[in-house]
């Protein structure tokens, strides 16, 4: 049979027990939709700027050295050997001064070969010119003779025919006589025409012959050149560098020996990033900064091409060089691209390349905080930007480098 239960009794500790339950589940699930907390910066970590409103002049800046302008590069003529060093690396030299000497046995043996077929050329030059006079001297003689014997045949015909019509030689004498006239009038001819063909062909046999002897001696020459090319001496007044050789080191052709530089005239090799090098263009004016004076210049050249993500840029020096300019010496130049009016700027944010649109973090009022705001930025300069919307003027910015806090839409600074 059923037994009857009596409830227990509801105490208040039974329902102080219950609520804290309640309480605790009821806050447990608030606390999971609640945004994690902010990180926290410290504020001397990072750098703040503030956007303006006024004119910039937009320029852009690269690292580079100077560069003689004018640089002579010496290289061997001929393989060869060094055999004395006549000058060294850092030095002045003036036109023609002996640098070093280098060696070639075989290049002498050549050098006289050619020699010799150059004279062996001329020799056969001056017999063909002897054999083909003599030739022609023969064959004018041989025209006189046959000349003589046609007169004689034809006037021994004409007399034949005026004997024969009065029947004082026999018709057969006569026709003799005749064919023998008209045998000589063409050997006569056949012998003109054959020295007319000498005579003509004179001139074609010797040109043939000149050219190469002209040709032969041009490789004489040339062997020559190369052979007092061992003999390195410099082309220009100037300092020599790279000079590097040692006694008795085999150079192959073509090597560069030297160069010779003129270092009263510079100019600066800059290389400039290829998100900036758009808008650089000949001729707008440029500083190099030296490190002991700043030199203004202008640009005289751009590459084409960019090269590990940086175009090279030529500066052209304008006034005395700084003391301490020589060539190879590390530089900064700027190049002023325009000078933009009445334009909304701030410092240009870290890791910013260009223009479009970024996320920044703008900091509040109160400076205690900063939220994420999207920012779209026009034309940049080396150390500012313009800022075509989404900060007003007097809008604080954090312009370092924040990749750290790309999740986060806040960060409060301490």
């Amino acid at each position: 049979m059923d037994i009857a239960r009596t409830p227990p009794k509801q105490t208040r500790r039974n329902s102080l027990i219950a609520a804290a339950a309640v309480a605790v589940v009821v806050i447990s699930i608030l606390l999971s939709r609640l945004d994690p907390a902010a990180p926290t910066i410290a504020k001397e970590g990072v750098l703040i700027d503030s956007v303006r409103r006024g004119d910039v002049i937009r320029d852009v800046r690269g690292p580079g050295t100077l560069v003689p302008e004018h640089i002579r590069f010496i290289t061997a003529a001929a393989s060869a050997r060094v055999e004395r060093l006549g000058s060294e690396s850092g030095r002045k030299v003036a036109t023609g001064d002996l640098l070093l000497e280098l060696s070639n046995p075989d290049l002498q043996i050549q050098t006289m070969q050619a020699e010799q077929q150059v004279r062996q050329a001329q020799i056969e030059l001056l017999n063909l010119k002897t054999n083909l006079r003599s030739q022609v001297l023969t064959q004018q003689g041989v025209v006189a003779t046959t000349r003589t014997q046609y007169v004689n045949a034809t006037q021994e015909a004409l007399a034949a025919d005026s004997l024969a019509a009065r029947k004082l030689i026999s018709a057969f004498e006569a026709n003799n006589r005749r064919a023998q006239a008209e045998e000589l009038t063409t050997r006569y001819r056949v012998e003109r025409e054959r020295l007319a063909l000498m005579e003509a062909a004179i001139d074609s046999q010797i040109a043939v012959q000149s050219s190469q002897v002209v040709q032969l001696r041009a490789i004489a020459d040339n062997q020559q050149a190369r052979l007092r090319s061992l003999q390195v001496r410099a082309p220009d007044a100037g300092v020599l560098q790279d000079l590097t050789l040692q006694l008795g080191q085999w150079v192959p052709e073509g090597t560069t020996l030297a160069k010779v530089v003129q270092p009263g005239q510079l100019k600066a090799v800059i290389r400039i990033p290829e998100s900036q090098a758009k808008d650089v263009q000949i001729g707008l004016r440029a500083s190099v900064d030296t490190r002991n004076g700043i030199v203004q210049g202008r640009v005289m050249r751009k590459d084409p091409s960019a090269q590990g993500g940086s175009v090279t840029i030529d500066i052209a020096l304008e006034g005395a060089l700084p003391k301490g300019a020589v060539p190879d010496l590390s530089v900064d130049g700027t190049v002023v691209i325009e000078k933009l009016t009445n334009v909304l700027y701030t410092g240009r944010p870290a890791l910013v390349a260009g223009s479009g649109s970024v996320s920044l973090f703008k900091v509040e009022p109160d400076g205690k905080s900063a939220v994420r705001v999207q920012v779209e930025l026009g034309r940049t300069s080396v150390n500012v930007i313009e800022v075509i919307r989404g900060l007003e003027p007097g809008d604080r910015i954090i312009v370092s480098d924040m990749t750290q806090y790309q999740n986060v839409t806040r960060v409060r600074i301490n």
